[in-house]
């Protein structure tokens, strides 16, 4: 259950907003896909595919870290294409089985809601139910992936990690890279968030994956909190 190789897909978001992070993860029998992008980004996706070599037979599983749809976007696609199964957070599933990833979920920040709204109403809006719900500690190993899942609520309510055995996480949209590591921008409850980040602190991570941004070191983003505290 060794994995080979961590491929980070960068992906544009629309309206040049940034980008969204996808990760191809090469394991000894195949790939999985940890998130898939915007719907507009569909072809640039499957160009690192092809980039990889990954073919139909070879992705293994498509692991959603939340329900937004710059995350959520190709899932129902590629699963039709690769016949891959979709997992992902019970408490997120509605968002996409209702094809409201985003819409009406945040409603704290005016301006970002209606930059939700405008990025939602261009992009195609594919209902998909998921076909494996997924929680704390459930084991990847059965798909070859030597990782775990890790319920870090707070970006939204379903939000997962995976967290694998050699340190690495993905962490979805719980922290973000964009200038240095910081908690993301969009919470849903911040609260929890923060537990989350305890969590996270109590267990053995050595780099970070976000959903946006360049990857970390875990301690990077501690000493950081470490000084803004400090300084408050």
């Amino acid at each position: 259950m060794t994995m080979r190789k961590i491929i980070t897909i960068s992906l544009p978001l629309p309206y040049k907003l940034g980008t969204v992070n996808c990760y191809l993860i090469e394991i000894d029998t195949g790939y999985i896909l940890i998130d898939t992008g915007c719907s507009n980004n569909r072809n640039d996706l499957e160009k690192e595919f092809e980039n990889a070599d990954c073919k139909p037979e070879n992705l293994r599983l498509i692991i959603l870290t939340h329900g937004d749809f710059d995350h959520t976007g190709n899932a129902a696609y590629l699963r039709e294409k690769f016949g891959a199964k979709i997992a992902m957070h019970r408490d997120d599933s509605g968002m996409v089985e209702r094809g409201d990833m985003f819409w009406n979920r945040r409603k704290g920040n005016i301006l970002l809601g209606l930059i939700a709204r405008i990025l939602f109403r261009f992009g195609k809006k594919e209902r998909f139910k998921p076909d494996l719900y997924v929680d704390e500690e459930y084991d990847l190993s059965e798909y070859g992936f030597d990782a775990k899942v890790i319920h870090i609520l707070g970006h939204s309510k379903g939000s997962i990690g995976i967290l694998t055995a050699d340190g690495n996480l993905f962490c979805g949209d719980l922290l973000e890279n964009k200038d240095k590591p910081i908690l993301n921008s969009i919470m849903d409850d911040l609260t929890a968030a923060n537990t989350s980040i305890q969590k996270l602190k109590s267990l053995k991570i050595n780099t970070v994956y976000p959903g946006h941004g360049k990857p970390f070191p875990m301690e990077t983003f501690i000493k950081q909190e470490l000084i803004e505290n400090e300084n408050k």
